[in-house]
Formats: structure tokens, sequence, C-alpha cells
């Protein structure tokens, strides 16, 4: 079983950057892929950034590539998202999640076992 608790979230204006934190509890952390995901009010959950679990693989779509950076810290138990040059469109909760076993499944939904509640991010014109 593992527990994420996601934190760093807030409002920002556009431009501005920020840092998302995930800390995960379970003696595992080392072995599972992490990954975040956000989802805006009335679409569906969005890929955002997946890592192996030796961080040595990161994985992002194409229109986030420029912008944000996924790293973990295996002694600390801890995902992080950076998010540079914030955008009205890149407002939404987002999510941190962690599979259930060494395998990557990338930027699939169904891949990831467990879930936080969500952090909000709100970028402001």
């Amino acid at each position: 079983q593992v527990e994420l608790v996601e934190s760093g979230g807030g409002l920002v204006q556009a431009g501005d950057s920020l840092r998302l934190s995930c800390a995960a509890a379970g003696r595992t952390f080392s072995s599972r892929a992490m990954a975040w995901f956000r989802q805006a009010p009335g679409k569906e959950r969005e890929f955002v950034a997946a890592i192996t679990s030796s961080g040595s693989n990161r994985v992002y779509p194409d229109s986030l590539r420029d912008r944000f950076t996924i790293s973990r810290d295996n002694a600390k138990n801890m995902v992080y998202l950076q998010m540079n040059s914030l955008k009205p469109e890149d407002t939404a909760v987002y999510y941190c999640a962690a599979t259930y076993d060494n395998s990557f499944p990338g930027q699939s939904v169904q891949g990831y076992q467990y879930w936080g509640q969500g952090t909000q991010v709100t970028v402001s014109s």
C-alpha cells in the first residue's frame, strides 16, 4: 500500500513558476514509477509527466516538455514537479500517482494504482 500526499499548489500569475511536491509513505517507493496528472473542471484527467523508479527515464507530452520537469528523491520518498512559465490553461487539480510494481506505464492513467488527493493550481492572467 502507498499513500501519496501532494503539496505546493496555489494561486499564481501567468509567467510564474511553481514546484509541486508529492510525499509517499511506504518502504517500496524506490521500486515504483511515479507520475503527475492534472484535471481541469469539465475535462478528463490529463497526463503531465512520468518518471521511472530509478529516475533514469522521464516522459512528457510534447505540449509540456519545455516548461515542466519531473524529478524524484528516493532517499526522501519524494517526487517533484517543477512548472515554469505557467499559463492560465495550466489551471487544474494536479495529482501524484504511483504504480503497484516496477513497471513503467508512461502516460497511461490505468497503469497507476495509487493516487493522491490532489493539489489545486490556479494561474491568473
